[in-house]
């Protein structure tokens, strides 16, 4: 299977992102805005100097293809990755406070959303095709949210929040095929940084002086930020957007189980038997990939 690389490139990056509460819980006397501060740096000075040091021939490379496109294209590629920037920001700062002062749960559900709004735009933006099944799934995923949210609304707000930010980053990926992956993350964390730096004045607290914040946070910045990204960037570089959303899931799953079971977060009834409604629509929406090797060829195109 030629895409295979690129789906495990996703699962790894996502399986990841499910075990982030491990890292976030043990910083949850600081404020969200400091450990967003200090990550986004962090990652910035980090990218920053790798690139100048071993990637001087795709910094050229990738100066040279981007000078060569139409204007109009330029303006469009700089345009969205500075939204990209943005919307790494927002999804950062809006993941931290909702697991550190909402609940584990709540960011669960949050990348149970993402999925489902990274398709639907996928489908208006990209122009995806979706079959009656993926239809089907999105109404399923959409009947498990209006349960959520009559379960606990502020929950669900702040997940589709949490989930948007990061559904439209999604799709917007499409447009930096073309550039090296490193250098598009470099990029888009230098922006982050730039965006943030007016704010660090005001608005974070006193340097903190624990070793275990710092040491937390390069966790964070190396192997919860760089490096699940560069492999989601590289699963879009191979398989659409909708599909990397899919497999989104992964990272849902396993931060619903970790609260459940490690973090002892109360689950009701309607949250469970919500989370079980969205589990479904996932499965729907992936069943002709799922049951591919059962079904032969004439009845694949029937679905």
């Amino acid at each position: 299977m030629k895409q295979l690389k690129y789906y495990i490139a996703a699962i790894i990056a996502f399986a990841i992102w499910g075990t982030f509460s491990f890292v976030l819980k043990p910083l949850h006397q600081y404020s969200s805005l400091d450990i967003l501060f200090y990550r986004v740096f962090s990652c910035a000075i980090i990218m920053s100097f790798i690139s100048v040091l071993f990637k001087k021939g795709s910094i050229k490379e990738n100066l040279h293809i981007f000078k060569n496109q139409p204007q109009k294209v330029r303006q469009k590629t700089a345009v969205l990755n500075i939204l990209s920037s943005t919307l790494l920001t927002a999804n950062w700062f809006s993941f931290i406070y909702v697991m550190n002062h909402i609940s584990v749960r709540a960011t669960s559900v949050a990348y149970l959303v993402c999925p489902i709004l990274t398709t639907i735009l996928a489908f208006f933006i990209l122009h995806d095709k979706l079959n009656r099944l993926q239809w089907l799934s999105v109404i399923l995923s959409g009947a498990g949210c209006i349960l959520l949210s009559y379960s606990n609304l502020i929950d669900m707000l702040y997940s589709s929040l949490v989930g948007l930010t990061y559904a439209v980053y999604l799709v917007i990926q499409n447009i930096n095929k073309k550039f090296d992956k490193f250098l598009v993350l470099n990029i888009h964390i230098v922006f982050a940084s730039l965006i943030l730096l007016p704010f660090f004045p005001a608005y974070s607290n006193a340097v903190p002086a624990e070793f275990k914040f710092y040491a937390f946070i390069e966790v964070i910045a190396v192997l919860y930020t760089i490096v699940p990204l560069l492999l989601n960037l590289y699963a879009l570089s191979g398989i659409s957007s909708s599909k990397v959303g899919m497999i989104l899931n992964i990272n849902p799953i396993i931060a619903f189980i970790l609260a459940a079971t490690v973090f002892h977060e109360k689950l009701e009834f309607i949250q469970i038997l919500a989370y079980s409604i969205i589990f479904l629509a996932v499965i729907i929406f992936n069943s002709k990939e799922i049951f591919a090797t059962r079904l032969k060829p004439e009845k694949m195109k029937k679905i």
